[in-house]
């Protein structure tokens, strides 16, 4: 991952974040995601929301919902739609876990980061989730609290 912040054509889109304090993300995958020539565009020029999508698997597809890509003002003919639902494209064996995933154990697909790769490629990481409960985030919450007072403890004192 270190090489890949010095790579030009890296370049992170859309952040999730909200989905590591919300959900207790069990594993991630990077899947290819496609796009029309005016979203391309528009995403490399940085506008796009992944915070209310959700990724899910549909007739042996996985799709991408509720994403918003704004529209790109310089595409007259070939405007695309904000928050249409993209496919996103995975081997067989991934959408048969995902598939397992969702269906058998109740995990949710959750969108963590859409960025470019080193290829240039748009591509996104959909964690396999399950969500928490209040009192879990409430636990997160105070756990992160006291580290970061620990840190400023150590830092004064030592």
């Amino acid at each position: 991952m270190a090489q890949a912040k010095t790579d030009p054509n890296y370049k992170v889109i859309a952040e999730n974040r909200r989905a590591r304090f919300d959900y207790a993300i069990e594993e991630d995958l990077e899947c290819g995601i496609m796009l029309e020539g005016s979203e391309v565009k528009s995403l490399r020029a940085g506008g796009s929301n992944i915070a209310e999508s959700y990724a899910a698997v549909e007739e042996g597809e996985l799709w991408l919902v509720n994403s918003y890509i704004a529209p790109y003002a310089q595409a007259k003919s070939f405007k695309h739609e904000e928050r249409r639902r993209r496919k996103l494209l995975v081997s067989r064996k991934e959408m048969a876990n995902l598939w397992n995933a969702t269906q058998r154990k109740g995990m949710t697909l959750v969108p963590l980061v859409l960025y470019f790769n080193h290829r240039g490629m748009a591509k996104i990481k959909i964690g396999i989730a399950k969500g928490k409960k209040n009192h879990d985030k409430r636990e997160a919450a105070a756990k992160r609290d006291w580290s970061r007072q620990k840190q400023r403890l150590l830092k004064d004192h030592g």
